[in-house]
């Protein structure tokens, strides 16, 4: 016989074969399935070296038949040695038209198990960091995750009007009278003689004049219906904080109108404290941040902390037994800045309150709704002997 004729008929022999893995692959398949007693597991077993063999015999068979087909081509290198590269290549397309088929064509294909062998050259070959898939690859079908509830920023939030003296104005301007201390003493008379007078109560008059403060935002139904969380809700809270710092500003604006101190010293404190501010005044002490760490680091002569724990004070400390509340640094300046008002806020400063309102109506001209937030008030300094604004410097205390 020619190579023709023994390439021809080695090939009708494998197709034959291979017509039969599939059927026998079925059958041990079948018998694994119902085998319940010993002898069925033979039978399995049996049939199961059956389509062993004849991959094997495949395999062979295949390797005859790459040898004829190597030497119709005139090379003399059996097919075992023959170039690493194409071969590779041959078993790659093997591998694929064994894919495409979905397993019909096994031609170059090593069946073990019914399943298909790839070599470890092949796998060899593979340079995973370029080769692989990596995140960015599989990123359209990596899900991502997206939380819709907004975590509000923190800050500090302490409402100076709750300090000061708030009353209820009932129209747009007017005067609020403040009653002087008096200096006057009574005058030692004899029995029976006339009364002197008395000394007149003196009022000082503090003008204020209401101030409108509002503003409005247009919320259209979609985004009120598609949100995930109360969007309303959301915009109602930003809106009622934004009326807090309007107030904030304009009673802190009134408190740096009082007469300024330096201090650099424990010592500088305790004479505001001790001379300068009037005994009969209460005392809180409205301090800035950088203000607080100054307060913080101060210490006694033995090396204690003077900042005490407190119950009563918001920021759960005293100092020379005075409540520290704490506010943000860009209220009484810029941020660094240390500054405080010491003193007592309500005679200091009064708050004339007109209306403060919140509405939310819907509106015909758009699908949607409108919040409006607004304010009315006007604050003034009332008793300016009744605090100090306060400004730390680290310069050294100049010497006598």
């Amino acid at each position: 016989m020619t190579l023709d004729e023994k390439i021809k008929a080695l090939k009708a022999k494998l197709e034959g074969q291979r017509s039969k893995v599939t059927a026998l692959q079925t059958e041990v398949r079948s018998l694994a399935e119902k085998a319940e007693n010993e002898a069925d597991f033979t039978a399995a077993k049996a049939k199961r070296s059956e389509l062993d063999n004849l991959n094997k015999e495949i395999r062979m068979n295949e390797e005859n038949l790459d040898l004829y087909k190597e030497a119709l081509r005139g090379k003399t290198k059996p097919a075992a040695k023959r170039n690493k590269v194409e071969a590779n290549k041959e078993q790659r397309h093997a591998i694929n038209e064994y894919i495409r088929s979905k397993g019909k064509i096994t031609e170059g294909v090593e069946i073990r198990d019914g399943e298909a062998v790839i070599p470890g050259e092949m796998l060899r070959d593979i340079t995973p960091t370029t080769d692989g898939i990596s995140s960015p690859d599989a990123k359209p079908v990596i899900p991502v995750a997206i939380s819709y509830t907004p975590q509000r920023e923190l800050q500090t939030s302490v409402d100076l009007k709750q300090f000061t003296n708030v009353f209820a104005a009932t129209t747009a301007s007017g005067q609020y009278p403040i009653l002087k201390n008096t200096t006057a003493t009574l005058i030692s008379v004899a029995e029976l003689e006339k009364n002197p007078a008395l000394a007149k109560p003196e009022f000082a008059n503090v003008d204020w004049k209401i101030q409108t403060y509002r503003g409005a935002i247009p919320l259209s139904q979609e985004s009120i219906d598609d949100a995930v969380v109360d969007l309303v809700g959301i915009v109602g809270e930003n809106a009622n904080q934004q009326k807090q710092n309007t107030t904030n500003g304009a009673v802190a604006t009134v408190m740096k109108g009082f007469t300024a101190k330096s201090v650099n010293t424990l010592d500088d404190l305790k004479h505001i404290n001790n001379v300068d501010l009037d005994p009969a005044y209460e005392r809180v002490i409205v301090a800035t941040q950088s203000f607080y760490n100054w307060l913080d680091t101060l210490k006694d002569g033995n090396g204690r902390y003077l900042l005490q724990d407190s119950i009563v004070s918001p920021s759960g400390k005293t100092v020379l037994n005075m409540p520290i509340f704490v506010i943000a640094d860009t209220l009484f300046g810029v941020a660094g800045e240390a500054h405080a008002f010491i003193g007592d806020v309500k005679r200091a400063v009064i708050f004339a309150n007109r209306s403060d309102v919140t509405v939310r109506w819907v509106d015909s001209e758009i699908y949607g709704q409108y919040l409006q937030v607004a304010t009315r008030f006007d604050a003034k300094p009332a008793d300016k002997k009744a605090g100090f604004f306060l400004t730390y410097t680290d310069e050294a205390a100049p010497k006598a």
